[in-house]
């Protein structure tokens, strides 16, 4: 069969995904990518660690993210990006400035981390109070807000799992759960941690009940990464990806020819 009218494979732009060993979620990273951006993942050396402060540090070390993104660059990726939100706080804003720095050493590329595109999407909203929701441990889910703290965000309420292993198991209804018990008084938006956490279906859910803007941990890596390019993420509506949404929802008084 002749397909020489096809013209051949339109030009890749690539985006290459630092993940750690025990991730799980591939499929949900690319929900927020659009057609003509690919993924290309690697990640990083098994250790028998559970999730905690410990594999943290382990699966954030210059070394290894300088070995991680030099195998990716056989593939020529834009931009590089760190999905792990643990990995990426535990150092503190420096420490999550270092891995940028280390990462465009070792690629020649831009580079971004989960806890630092998250500074940024609570920048691009213009929150300063929020919620959190994580499946950590009571260390982990301290270590994160001590992170934000840094960056001048104040976090008024929380929801914590106790969980170091098998994240990427938890349920829907779960997440929505702990969100609503995260969620008290005035805050600005919700962020629900771990790249390891599903979350692309339930934000948009999350926001309507809610009434404030929610960022995930896999949302805010995309986003980040996507914007480096020049481009948008795609999703379901939601606060952080179409400005419409960062109004509130519409009231039965705003809406036209209510009377």
């Amino acid at each position: 069969m002749d397909v020489s009218f096809l013209g051949g494979p339109r030009p890749q732009r690539g985006i290459g995904v630092v993940a750690p060993f025990d991730f799980a979620l591939d499929r949900e990273l690319w929900r927020w990518v659009p057609d003509d951006v690919s993924l290309h993942l690697t990640r990083t050396p098994f250790v028998p660690v559970e999730v905690s402060l410990d594999l943290a540090r382990l699966v954030s070390e210059h070394e290894t993210l300088g070995d991680a993104v030099r195998a990716l660059n056989a593939v020529a990726p834009e931009v590089v990006a760190y999905a792990c939100t643990s990995g990426s706080f535990v150092g503190g804003v420096a420490g999550e400035r270092a891995m940028c720095e280390a990462m465009t050493r070792a690629g020649g590329v831009d580079a971004v981390t989960t806890s630092g595109a998250l500074l940024a999407a609570l920048e691009e909203l213009g929150a300063r109070r929020i919620a959190l929701v994580t499946p950590y441990t009571v260390s982990v889910t301290q270590s994160l807000e001590e992170y934000v703290a840094e960056a001048g965000i104040a976090v008024s309420g929380r929801a914590f799992m106790g969980l170091t292993r098998h994240i990427w198991k938890v349920p829907y209804r779960d997440v929505v759960e702990m969100a609503h018990r995260a969620v008290r008084g005035e805050v600005d938006a919700l962020f629900i941690s771990c790249t390891n956490l599903p979350t692309y279906d339930v934000i948009p859910q999350l926001e309507a009940e809610l009434r404030i803007p929610v960022l995930s941990a896999n949302q805010v890596t995309m986003w980040a990464a996507l914007r480096q390019l020049g481009t948008r993420a795609v999703g379901p509506y939601q606060a952080l990806l179409d400005e419409s949404a960062r109004r509130g929802p519409v009231l039965p008084e705003e809406q036209e020819g209510w009377a």
